[in-house]
Order: structure tokens, then C-alpha cells, then sequence
């Protein structure tokens, strides 16, 4: 879509592009910028909500070694990625 076009219609570009659509604006016919959707912002990290579900029944537990089972089971989870090969 030419300027001179996008300025007279702006608003529906603009919803347009905050449906997910990627419109190329140009200039004298050569493209010349792109009007997209932003990438949805990172949630808020929010210390404490967890507060309200009282303290942990066990808190020395977070400190104790996992059993050798559960171990493995935890380092062959695609969680972690594998080590990079030289």
C-alpha cells in the first residue's frame, strides 16, 4: 500500500495489524516500511502470590537430594538442554 493511501486509511491499518496482519507500506511503488503486531509483552513476574496458599508444609524438603530415580528421570527431561558436543 502506497503512503499516501495508508495515511487516509491509518486507523484500519492499524486494527488491521493488531489482528496479526503484516501490511508493507511503499514509496514511489518500492517497499519502504512495514506496519506488524508487537509481540505480546512478557508476564509480570509477582513476588509473593503464591502467599496466600500459607507456608510450605515441609521447607527443609527443597534442600534435600532428589532420590537417584527421580534424578535421572529429571536430567533425561528435555527440561534440560543436553551439553553441546566439541
Amino acid at each position: 500500500m502506497n503512503v499516501h493511501q495508508a495515511k487516509t486509511q491509518l486507523s484500519r491499518l492499524i486494527d488491521d495489524a493488531h489482528a496479526g496482519e503484516t501490511i508493507v507500506l511503499a514509496k514511489a511503488g518500492k517497499p519502504w516500511a512495514r506496519l506488524m503486531p508487537l509481540e505480546a509483552p512478557a508476564p509480570q513476574r509477582l513476588p509473593g502470590r503464591l502467599r496466600r496458599l500459607g507456608p510450605l508444609s515441609q521447607p527443609d524438603a527443597l534442600l534435600e537430594p532428589m532420590p537417584p530415580d527421580q534424578l535421572a528421570d529429571w536430567e533425561a527431561s528435555p527440561v534440560i538442554p543436553a551439553p553441546a558436543l566439541p
